[in-house]
């Protein structure tokens, strides 16, 4: 586009530094000087290297950045000439943040949204009203949550001590955790208040870049240097033994993962193939707080206890994707307590689908992978915030179930939001599958590039068919 000088390549959550490499390989067969005005930018960066990064964009060095969702917060960047939103963000909020980083000096912008293969994506192409005509999403967030919660009072308390006056801010689910966090001794009541004990800041308790325990530092093995930094909860997936891991356009090798010391000892190398973990999940219900029929079927949410353990891992060939081979591993499972919104169906109710107990279980595998992808049009998240698991016989139902959960410690809002809109969620979910047009299913409708099961089995007639019934029966306790 004429005019166009620095352009920022936003991919929300993955592929910033693959898309990064291609771009480089791309230009430097035009010509080599331009290979190095091109760079990633991601969650994990030190600091000095983002700082680095936005300096050298700010004056011109860098022509190009692909950049992960990390674009939007904290970051000094003004006078982008275009962005590039490869795939719908997850919310019409981040893709207005993303969008507006283009055209902050009063200059001309251009702002494009490319959609990928995914159930939202392929909705909104048919459906723009629902991004251009509707206003942003209003914020989804529990404030009992005690993950979120607690230390927020902790950080109130350092600032100035709590006092009973004090606890109508923070809702009824206060003072049932201040005993909690005194036996933890962050907090100590003197006299009529509460206060902070602690020499470091409260205000570290809560880390705005990620959750889940102390983050994991990636170390180049041979010099001892810190590359950077993963979450704890997404080191499993992606940098256990014989990971291929990105840094600045170089290649790493994951030798050995420590998770007693939280490191990752990595070393340079140039492998034929990129690696996706594969994973097993289940669920158990803790408890459940709503429950509304629909037709002999139920709808449902509550507490549950979700248990994800990383099995292995697949090498794929660059470009292609042709799998190489699979290598197990040995790493502890993960348990996670959160809330989630789930449905049933009966016997009859799979007999009026026509749904045969050969393909139940690619039917309701596949309306749980498309009821991920179409959840954020209505809560505020994107599909790498919740998960699901769907099981042709549940322990604790008896009875075909598909749960879609928070994938937050506590639960972050968006099953209950799933809960309160599961008419129009599901209702979009069909829509969405039925009308691709893809024979057997494709990651345009049923296809998740999250699914621990390699996406099988999937059935897309069969979960079109399983959504009507529901949804029919649905309208039916309506009425």
């Amino acid at each position: 586009v004429q005019g166009v000088r620095s352009v920022a390549f936003v991919r929300s959550r993955r592929g910033a530094e693959l898309i990064s490499v291609i771009a480089q390989e791309r230009l430097s067969e035009v010509d080599r000087a331009l290979a190095r005005r091109v760079a990633a930018y991601r969650g994990g960066y030190l600091p000095e290297e983002r700082r680095a990064l936005e300096r050298a964009l700010h004056s011109g060095e860098l022509l190009g950045l692909a950049a992960t969702t990390a674009l939007e917060l904290g970051v000094d960047v003004s006078g982008l000439d275009a962005v590039i939103i490869a795939g719908y963000p997850g919310t019409r909020a981040s893709l207005w943040q993303q969008a507006g980083r283009a055209g902050r000096s009063g200059q001309g912008a251009l702002a494009v949204l490319v959609a990928r293969d995914d159930p939202l994506d392929t909705y909104l192409v048919h459906h723009p009203e629902a991004l251009f005509r509707q206003p942003v999403e209003s914020t989804v967030l529990d404030p009992d949550n005690p993950y979120v919660l607690a230390p927020h009072l902790c950080a109130a308390a350092s600032e100035l001590p709590l006092v009973d006056e004090d606890f109508a801010l923070f809702g009824p689910a206060a003072a049932e955790l201040l005993p909690q966090l005194e036996a933890a001794k962050l907090l100590r009541r003197r006299a009529k208040a509460w206060h902070w004990t602690r020499r470091e800041r409260a205000a570290d308790l809560t880390d705005i870049r990620g959750e889940g325990g102390k983050p994991v530092q990636i170390v180049e093995e041979g010099t001892g240097r810190l590359l950077g930094t993963v979450d704890a909860s997404a080191a499993h997936a992606t940098v256990h033994e014989g990971a291929v891991h990105l840094h600045q356009g170089l290649t790493y090798l994951v030798r050995h993962l420590d998770l007693e010391d939280s490191v990752a000892l990595v070393e340079e190398a140039v492998p034929p193939y990129s690696t996706t973990a594969r994973d097993t999940t289940s669920i158990s219900i803790l408890e459940t707080d709503v429950e509304v029929p629909w037709g002999e079927g139920r709808l449902c949410y509550g507490s549950v206890e979700v248990t994800n353990q990383v099995v292995s891992f697949l090498r794929r060939r660059l470009i292609t994707g042709e799998v190489l081979g699979e290598t197990k591993l040995e790493l502890p499972p993960r348990t996670l307590r959160t809330r989630a919104v789930w449905w049933t169906v009966t016997e009859d109710q799979l007999d009026a689908a026509r749904v045969h107990p050969e393909i139940l279980g690619g039917a309701l595998h596949a309306a749980e992978h498309a009821s991920i992808g179409m959840l954020p049009l209505f809560a505020t998240c994107d599909r790498w915030d919740i998960g699901g698991v769907s099981v042709p016989l549940h322990p604790d139902t008896l009875l075909p179930t598909v749960f879609v959960y928070d994938g937050h410690p506590g639960g972050a809002g968006f099953a209950e939001r799933a809960f309160h809109t599961a008419r129009e969620w599901l209702t979009a979910t069909r829509q969405a599958i039925a009308s691709c047009e893809c024979e057997a299913g494709c990651p345009s409708c049923i296809q998740s590039p999250k699914c621990g099961n390699g996406n099988e089995p999937l059935h897309k007639r069969g979960a079109v068919r399983l959504l009507s019934v529901l949804l029919r029966d649905a309208e039916g306790e309506a009425s």
